[in-house]
């Protein structure tokens, strides 16, 4: 089916549900929505632990108790609630939770999470189910925020329920509680996640071909051993706070300016959004102290100056081998992510010293180069998805599309191109045509770490947490719920019409997120390695002045 077949049918969907519910009136409560109707399917060691029925427009999670997500969705359509419980060692267990609506459109859809923070996403849920899927996250074993890994300290079956086995065993017991509760196969079966959550689309892959059909995976941490060690090794560059290579945080706003300065243009197009951050070498010495004329009070030293360097630069061990690929130009307002301002992000220091040495009493100034080797070796948890042959999951006819934000402080950017690079030897033999054919990557200018932008860039295309951005009832592209704009129903039109995805549309707003507010700019995001270019004579924040080359 053509593509803008496939976004007719679906926009025709989307409008016809709610019409034949408000005609006929609320249907009564499925008797299905009670926990006797799943217990015969579920495992000796899983227990429903809560079953609600969720009237339309109602909100539903656990607010505050849930640490991660306190924010519960709101607007609900009308569904069944189930939380479940598993058992998953003599020390672990996990939860995970489930919206089964009334109006299903017969697929799944599994949710990630983000950091280390334990919780299930019910956020995210009510985006999702508004499509129509049943939907269904974990809490990965844990409740706690996204940098607290306290949780871990000595308890190797806890890291491994992060590390995959609460994904795993949610999406393969949560497929038998939906053909349950329908007394239907499922047609399809979907993921989306972005960070940890991109993490976890990449292992499940790995470890479980036949898990999805399609999958969104965006600013994947999928290299656990040598991004978490990288983020405490790049946090040492700008410490201790006392010493002259130290970078203030006020500074890096004006840093930033300057990075667009000298880098937007080599696009072809100034607009205040640098598309190529891989062509351009940020020069601060325009900024250095000793200059004349400069501004003393946003002025950089020699040894700061050189602080900018390492964090730019690859990450390499002494023989020169890549560890980990530093950071982008462009990303400079999202660097207090990782460049501290009193000790390394708890990403890299927290990783250390509750997940990797089991040690609370380690510091950053205990950090040295044997770390990533070590992490690799021990790899807690199993949690690192650097499995580059997606051979099986192509062979099965599963499609993935993987995005990442240029203007990512937290997670470079290049580490998605990392990994592009060796599933392409991997799985194709070099050939990245090959790869295109079930995987496509795309690369997001000016866009930080799983959405949002502080260069009013294009960035919203309905990826996993970018609706949340906009609202707590806000789901897909508020005015473009279409598979052009849309990358989830974009994804969904390659798998089961086989149309190709080309291209998506990424929009921001005048206020970037608020969607009540006008359209600031839209412009085609473009399968790596082809980027967008304007094409000279049409309005630069018309996507239609937009190509892929």
């Amino acid at each position: 089916m053509a593509r803008n077949a496939w976004s007719a049918r679906l926009l025709i969907w989307a409008a016809v549900v709610p019409i034949l519910v408000t005609a006929f009136g609320r249907r009564d409560v499925p008797p299905a929505c009670d926990d006797h109707s799943f217990m015969h399917v579920l495992p000796p060691n899983v227990s429903i632990e809560k079953v609600d029925f969720v009237e339309s427009g109602n909100t539903y999670g656990e607010g505050s108790r849930n640490l991660n997500y306190p924010v519960q969705p709101t607007n609900l359509p009308e569904l069944c609630a189930v939380t479940i419980f598993v058992k998953s060692s003599s020390k672990s267990a996990y939860r995970f939770g489930l919206f089964l609506p009334v109006d299903w459109n017969n697929r799944t859809l599994a949710y990630g999470n983000g950091g280390f923070g334990g919780g299930i996403n019910w956020l995210d849920m009510g985006a999702g189910v508004k499509y129509g899927f049943a939907v269904l996250s974990t809490d990965t074993g844990h409740n706690s925020t996204s940098g607290d890994i306290s949780w871990a300290l000595n308890n190797p079956e806890t890291k491994t329920d992060w590390g995959w086995r609460a994904v795993h065993g949610s999406v393969e017991i949560g497929k038998k509680v939906v053909e349950e509760y329908y007394k239907k196969k499922i047609d399809y079966s979907y993921y989306s996640g972005c960070s940890t959550g991109g993490r976890q689309g990449l292992k499940e892959v790995q470890i479980s071909p036949d898990s999805f059909d399609g999958v969104l995976v965006g600013s994947a941490a999928w290299y656990t051993s040598h991004l978490n060690t990288w983020v405490s090794k790049v946090g040492t560059y700008n410490l201790p706070l006392t010493a002259p290579n130290h970078i203030n945080a006020s500074m890096f706003p004006a840093m930033a300016k300057e990075v667009v300065r000298q880098c937007d243009r080599l696009d072809g197009v100034e607009d205040g959004i640098i598309s190529a951050p891989d062509e351009c070498t940020p020069d601060y010495t325009v900024m250095a102290c000793n200059r004349p004329g400069v501004n003393q009070s946003a002025c950089l030293t020699a040894a700061q100056i050189e602080t900018t360097k390492k964090a730019y630069g690859d990450y390499r061990a002494a023989d020169g081998t890549l560890l980990y690929p530093g950071l982008s130009p462009g990303c400079e307002n999202q660097w207090s992510l990782v460049l501290s301002q009193n000790m390394t992000s708890l990403y890299g220091l927290n990783y250390a010293r509750y997940f990797l040495y089991d040690d609370p009493d380690w510091q950053w100034q205990d950090y040295n180069d044997s770390a990533p080797e070590y992490a690799a070796r021990k790899d807690p948890g199993n949690a690192t998805a650097d499995g580059y042959d997606l051979a099986p999951f192509r062979d099965r006819g599963g499609k993935m599309i993987m995005y990442h934000g240029l203007a990512d402080g937290l997670v470079p950017a290049k580490g998605s191109d990392l990994y592009w690079d060796r599933v392409v030897r991997t799985t194709s033999g070099g050939n990245a045509t090959a790869t295109q054919a079930f995987f496509r990557y795309f690369t997001v200018p000016g866009m930080g770490h799983c959405g949002g932008t502080a260069v009013d860039a294009p960035w919203n295309f309905a990826a996993p947490f970018q609706a949340s951005s906009l609202g707590n009832d806000s789901w897909s592209v508020p005015g473009h719920r279409d598979a052009r704009h849309d990358v989830l129903l974009a994804l969904m039109g390659w798998v089961e019409n086989g149309t190709v995805v080309e291209d998506v549309v990424a929009t921001t707003w005048d206020m970037s997120n608020d969607s009540a507010t006008p359209v600031l700019k839209q412009r085609p995001l473009c399968p790596y390695p082809a980027t967008a270019r304007w094409d000279g004579r049409g309005e630069v924040d018309a996507e239609g002045s937009w190509g892929c080359e």
